[in-house]
């Protein structure tokens, strides 16, 4: 009866807090309960879409779970673990912090103490976020129909923005491995609309302050034409857009090299461009697999993986990671150090694979045994699921 008496007073102090408006948090811990992994839960107050929520963070051994929940809801809830496992629970406000305990011979303790917190946090679902590209009264993103004239970001631009802001930061990660000054040059392979472009040009001179030449391959004349005529207006005069293709272009003085979305074996040139450069840093987000898929389907070779591979989607998938794993090692053969992860772009896109290759300082100092390493695993790759040979090795006369 106690228990019960004890955990109401901690609800109704936690309820009058939301009330007050002086709830700063609640926090639940010493778990005995029976739900496996869970360690402790925090909750707090959240605005989300002008409605007020109580955020709850489930912390388990291995991985954060975020639910939002009504307060009513929320407020039963953490009276239920309470009720179930929770030994201990905290709700701090900006007047004091209340303390309900379960000591480990049965006892119940109930105890104020001096207010931790002296503010209410501000609620916002997400802390505004301090953006690499900030739109401003940017000329090229308004011409880019971005932003209108004031710097305000287009409604059916906002995904396009964030994508953007995405890739810069994961670009600047990127850039920051290398030494001081590398980035003199950067190619910016099959660059369409030049979305990318732009704003890399505008954080390498803007926020970097350096002083590099960006140029975007791009293969549809239009396209040339309305980046350089959008470049003219934006002052960016150390920004090109040419007509060609990936094949065609001569990269050898790149820095950092880049190539979304190129189709197929496109990315392969991309890649091989960037080798045959030096380039410093070379970032792929590949598009279809088409030619190594064509390999496997053509030998059909049996292997560990054929009773998952009878099913298109799952041989599709296979086709990718083989063709980009591969692309990985012959990138570690010459010298790079890889990074493959999955990011999220946009609504069209929602998921795309980044291969990096970054110049390792080891590069001139040639490993003969982890090179004849590496060749034999990509022939002993090839052989396991069929494939007579991958774009990038030809290319490269490995």
């Amino acid at each position: 009866m106690v228990f019960s008496e004890h955990i109401e007073q901690f609800i109704s102090a936690f309820e009058l807090s939301l009330k007050s408006q002086n709830f700063v948090k609640v926090s639940l811990g010493n778990y005995k309960g029976s739900e496996e992994a869970l360690k402790q839960i925090l909750v707090r107050k959240v605005l989300i879409k002008r409605e007020d929520k109580l955020a709850f963070t489930f912390r388990y051994k291995t991985r954060d779970v975020v639910k939002n929940f009504e307060f009513k809801e929320g407020v039963n809830l953490i009276s239920e673990y309470l009720n179930t496992g929770f030994k201990i629970g905290t709700l701090f406000t900006t007047e004091k912090d209340l303390i309900f305990e379960e000591l480990n011979n049965g006892k119940i303790v109930l105890r104020e103490t001096k207010a931790s917190a002296k503010e209410v946090p501000t609620g916002s679902h997400d802390k505004e976020k301090s953006r690499l590209i900030k739109p401003d009264s940017k000329s090229y993103l308004t011409e880019l129909k971005i932003t209108d004239a004031d710097g305000k970001v287009f409604k059916n631009a906002q995904d396009k923005f964030r994508q953007i802001n995405h890739y810069i930061e994961i670009l600047s990660s990127l850039i920051k491995e290398l030494p001081e000054g590398t980035i003199k040059k950067v190619a910016d392979m099959g660059s369409g609309k030049g979305y990318l472009t732009f704003a890399l040009y505008d954080y390498l001179h803007s926020v970097l302050n350096l002083n590099s030449e960006v140029v975007g391959v791009e293969f549809r004349q239009d396209m040339v034409d309305l980046c350089n005529a959008v470049a003219d207006k934006s002052s960016f005069d150390q920004l090109n857009f040419v007509q060609g293709t990936i094949e065609d272009y001569n990269a050898e003085d790149v820095n950092l090299l880049i190539a979304l979305h190129a189709c197929d074996t496109a990315t392969d040139d991309a890649i091989f461009k960037g080798i045959r450069a030096n380039a410093e840093l070379i970032v792929v987000a590949p598009c279809c697999h088409k030619q190594i898929r064509r390999e496997i389907e053509q030998n059909k070779v049996k292997n560990d993986v054929s009773f998952l591979t009878k099913y298109g989607i799952f041989l599709e998938r296979q086709a990718e990671m083989v063709t980009d794993g591969i692309r990985a090692l012959i990138l570690e053969y010459f010298g790079y150090k890889t990074k493959v992860f999955e990011f999220i772009s946009d609504a069209h896109t929602p998921k795309n694979v980044l291969v990096v290759g970054i110049k390792s300082k080891e590069q001139g100092i040639r490993n003969k045994e982890k090179s004849t390493e590496i060749l034999n695993k990509i022939k002993e790759s090839k052989a396991y699921f069929g494939i007579g040979y991958h774009h990038l090795e030809r290319l490269l006369e490995l």
